[in-house]
């Protein structure tokens, strides 16, 4: 079992209560601008948890379907919607190998959903490459993503301070200069009160790069953002004081 799949077996309550989760009004305030707040388009949520940004999407009137590989974070998703009397799509899927084609006007990947957190570059990939499939012409894909430039000016150890939360402790940290990916030793108590011990490996990725990727994936425009959990804009470049970065 994948690091992630480990994580996120039994974790959806303790996730909702995070610090970087609790600004999801904010974020859909901006994904409504880029999409001039038409509400005929139809959204896909890559790797959508416990569902935080599509049912907000959904209560605002668009047509959402949330996709993601955990079956614990989707049950809790469908929890939230049904407590809020919210109508929208969850399905359980692989965010690499999606069964869409042309369907949706908007994707989103948004708090590490997926990408970037495939064990190879390869698969990461696969990710842009099936969320471009999804997209009819004229689609976009709005994207977070951890930002190669903050762990080369920043030490090790404000990573590890950095990456802390209120329920997961890092304990121990590397970052490959060759690779750029960081290795994360964390414990962890899940949503049953079972304390876990897991390493983590997450790829970051500088501006250039990104963008090659997207590119070659199949998006004809990208624009790169530096960002913060609720303070997405389009007004912030990439830069190296920001952990996450937004196309």
């Amino acid at each position: 079992m994948a690091w992630y799949q480990e994580l996120f077996e039994n974790y959806a309550k303790q996730y909702d209560t995070e610090d970087f989760v609790q600004n999801t009004e904010s974020e859909v305030d901006f994904i409504e601008t880029v999409l001039a707040h038409d509400r005929s388009r139809r959204i896909l949520d890559i790797g959508c948890g416990t569902g935080r940004h599509s049912i907000e999407l959904a209560s605002r009137g668009y047509l959402v379907t949330g996709v993601d590989l955990s079956r614990g974070q989707l049950r809790r998703a469908r929890e939230k919607a049904a407590q809020r009397n919210v109508r929208l799509t969850f399905e359980e899927g692989d965010a690499r190998h999606l069964p869409f084609s042309g369907v949706f006007d908007c994707a989103l990947s948004l708090c590490e959903g997926g990408f970037p957190l495939m064990e190879t570059d390869e698969e990461n990939f696969e990710i842009l490459q099936s969320a471009a499939r999804a997209l009819v012409p004229g689609g976009v894909l709005i994207l977070t993503t951890l930002n190669g430039l903050f762990p080369l000016t920043h030490s090790i150890k404000g990573l590890i301070n950095d990456t802390s939360t209120t329920s997961l402790r890092v304990e121990e940290s590397t970052f490959d200069l060759v690779t750029f990916r960081e290795a994360e030793t964390f414990s962890v108590t899940d949503d049953s009160g079972r304390a876990m011990t897991i390493t983590s490996s997450e790829r970051f990725y500088v501006p250039p790069e990104l963008t090659w990727l997207l590119k070659s994936a199949g998006f004809e425009a990208v624009e790169l953002y530096g960002c913060m959990p609720g303070q997405y804009n389009r007004e912030r470049r990439p830069n190296p004081d920001d952990f996450e970065m937004m196309a």
